[in-house]
């Protein structure tokens, strides 16, 4: 007998939800729908979880207005403020699980991606040809000429999983890398020939191409502002698939009128869906994803399966192994270690 409701507004990999079979049902939300605070107050008052990705926000008022919520799941990276109020679900008891690292290969691949087709301009030279272009037309402006990855120098900001593994794939194209992270250990760089600097602005001003790698914080809120962007060089490219709004979007748009800097590749934007009339859709100096860079099969496999076994654990009365909150298990003390892995 079924004993739990899960809710899961955005479905990644239904294959998983065979896990919750005998322990739970499992509500889904309808395609393209974007379940807000009071949404999600009248679906939760009969569930025990919720599941999100990075599209959905669950709030203090939704946490403390669903009574039976017992465990509340993020598939991929560690919730920020953006996403769930770690705060509130501590205050009520209620694990807030995650799966680290599942999409880590997946983002840095992407990223890696962007990069390549930035410096060899990838979307200008489509474009070009399915409208007739043929390079002997294109070569007469040195302009529209690409350029080599190897030798470059490559800042990232932010050292956790993605960014190092950015890192180490950005090694073997010859590049020189900067690294920015506050809080980063040097013994996890292992491996990494990265050369760490405490200062942002000589990695602005020192920088081909900036890739953002940062979670999106207090701190790191509009961290690249028009102060920041005016340190770039002219003919360097920011690069971010982190969140949005880590950088100032309006400064950017101004830099990238102005000619700032040459360009930027984005898969994340301060309001998600950006409005169809943000001027970063129409630049042709910016490549845009719409949030993709976690999109492939391995990665939402891997984290599906890692949230789903977490969300049961804590649901039959065991500890998660992927807390974003852990201060929470002083308070539940009724659950148990796990020392079974496999629901």
């Amino acid at each position: 007998m079924k004993q739990f409701k899960v809710f899961i507004p955005e479905p990644e990999w239904p294959e998983s939800h065979k896990l919750f079979n005998g322990i739970a049902q499992v509500v889904t939300g309808e395609p393209g729908i974007y379940y807000g605070e009071e949404d999600l107050i009248r679906i939760l008052k009969d569930c025990d979880a919720i599941i999100i990705t990075s599209q959905h926000r669950v709030s203090r008022k939704v946490i403390m207005e669903s009574p039976k919520l017992k465990v509340i799941g993020k598939y991929g990276s560690k919730p920020g403020p953006d996403n769930v109020d770690l705060e509130a679900a501590t205050e009520r008891g209620i694990p807030v699980v995650y799966s680290p690292e599942a999409n880590s290969d997946s983002v840095a691949e992407f990223t890696v991606t962007l990069i390549l087709c930035l410096l060899k301009k990838v979307c200008f030279l489509d474009h070009a040809l399915r409208n007739g272009v043929w390079r002997d037309k294109l070569l007469v402006d040195r302009g529209n000429f690409t350029r080599e990855l190897k030798g470059k120098i490559v800042g990232i900001i932010g050292l956790g999983a993605i960014g190092r593994r950015v890192a180490r794939i950005l090694q073997s194209f010859g590049v020189k890398l900067l690294g920015y992270d506050p809080y980063i250990k040097p013994e996890v760089l292992s491996g990494i020939n990265i050369t760490l600097t405490n200062d942002l602005k000589h990695l602005l001003m020192e920088s081909d191409i900036v890739t953002i790698h940062a979670a999106l914080t207090k701190e790191t809120y509009h961290m690249i502002g028009e102060a920041e962007l005016k340190l770039m060089k002219p003919s360097a490219y920011l690069v971010n698939t982190a969140r949005g709004a880590i950088i100032d979007e309006n400064a950017l748009i101004k830099a990238l009128r102005e000619g700032w800097i040459a360009g930027a590749a984005l898969d994340v934007f301060e309001k998600e869906p950006p409005d169809r009339d943000n001027p970063l859709l129409q630049l042709n100096n910016v490549i845009i994803t719409p949030h993709f860079a976690s999109c492939t099969y391995e990665a939402y496999e891997r984290e599906t399966v890692m949230v789903h076994r977490d969300v049961i654990r804590v649901l039959c009365g065991y500890k998660p192994e992927n807390i974003a909150n852990p201060e929470v298990l002083e308070k539940r003390l009724d659950l148990k270690e796990n020392h079974y892995h496999e629901w």
